[in-house]
């Protein structure tokens, strides 16, 4: 998350008054980190008596890149997740009823905020937890009637690589180009159109899953950050979850190898709801290398080409490229 668009409480509360009725703005916060939207805590209260007044929290977010005609698929995305009992952020309606509203001319939209923090140094017990809440969304958004591919798909890869291509190294120019032919045999193999396809995360990074952590037990608070789901291959949403949550060490530098006891941990928790079928399994190096390819160039993209924004950071694209080196490896098999 990050600002690109700076929105004051004086801008922000006649909007407010005008489109919902969640009380009155009592302070509004730009939230650090992440690259795509501009996002904020917002507070509201609703004053009950003078003595007495009830205290709601949202996270508000302006889509900087997705159209007016495209949000709609992520907002119905969360709330059909939330009204199943899934722990997702709940889209705030109107008062006309729709899930996004305009403010500077952008879309917008306001929804629940989740409990709990983030754990960057995940145990296999945070990745079992993850897996069986991954598992359980996708058999929940079986049901979603609404399509959307997933924008960062291949199309956007062989727009993109062109672009970040002269700022590589001719060894990185070697390994992308390499991958993407790989890639481009995979995703048009029979193999890869068999494999089960539905609403999509896209993004479950650490930083996107909210943990209650107690002296005696760790619960699932939620996951978060759904604007670059889409309607994609399952198998590809636990592949880049995976790339981020079993690694060996999370400083990559160190090694970019799988754990092998968080991978099992998240992988038995996610087929305990949805089994893979022996086609994914036979397709799991390969999309492993996917999930890689699909942030390294990203990253590389951000970190190269950046836009002007408040409080945002790139993340360094090296990382990932270290895990694509990793993935490319014969031993990357499932397990």
């Amino acid at each position: 998350m990050a600002v690109f668009t700076p929105l004051s409480l004086e801008e922000l509360t006649p909007v407010l008054e005008r489109e919902f009725a969640i009380g009155q703005v009592s302070d509004l916060r730009g939230i650090h980190g992440g690259i795509e939207n501009s996002n904020f805590f917002l507070d509201t209260k609703l004053p009950l008596s003078s003595s007495n007044q009830t205290q709601y929290e949202y996270v508000i977010t302006i889509f900087e890149r997705l159209s007016f005609e495209q949000v709609p698929y992520y907002l119905e995305l969360m709330l059909h997740l939330a009204n199943k009992g899934i722990p997702v952020p709940k889209p705030i309606a109107t008062r006309s009823g729709g899930l996004a509203f305009s403010i500077k001319d952008k879309p917008a939209a306001i929804v629940s905020k989740l409990q709990g923090r983030p754990q960057l140094t995940p145990t296999a017990e945070h990745c079992a937890l993850v897996g069986d809440a991954l598992g359980k969304m996708h058999v929940a958004g079986i049901d979603f009637k609404l399509d959307q591919p997933n924008l960062r798909s291949m199309p956007w890869w062989k727009k993109t690589v062109p672009l970040v291509l002269p700022h590589l190294n001719e060894n990185q120019r070697a390994l992308i180009s390499s991958e993407m032919e790989f890639q481009t045999q995979f995703f048009s193999s029979s193999t890869y159109s068999d494999l089960p396809a539905g609403p999509c995360h896209c993004d479950l990074f650490r930083d996107n899953v909210m943990f209650n952590e107690g002296d005696q037990a760790i619960s699932l608070g939620g996951f978060f950050d759904f604007y670059f789901a889409g309607t994609d291959k399952w198998l590809f949403d636990l592949a880049v979850t995976a790339n981020d949550w079993c690694l060996q060490s999370i400083n990559t530098e160190k090694t970019a190898a799988l754990h092998t006891e968080s991978i099992a941990a998240l992988l038995n928790s996610y087929q305990a709801t949805r089994p893979l079928s022996e086609t994914e399994k036979s397709a799991w190096p390969a999309m492993l290398r996917a999930a890689a390819l699909r942030f390294w160039i990203s990253r590389l993209w951000d970190f190269y080409l950046p836009r002007n924004a408040q409080m945002l950071t790139p993340h360094d694209p090296r990382h990932f490229e270290r895990i694509l080196l990793e993935r490319r490896k014969p031993s990357a098999n499932f397990s």
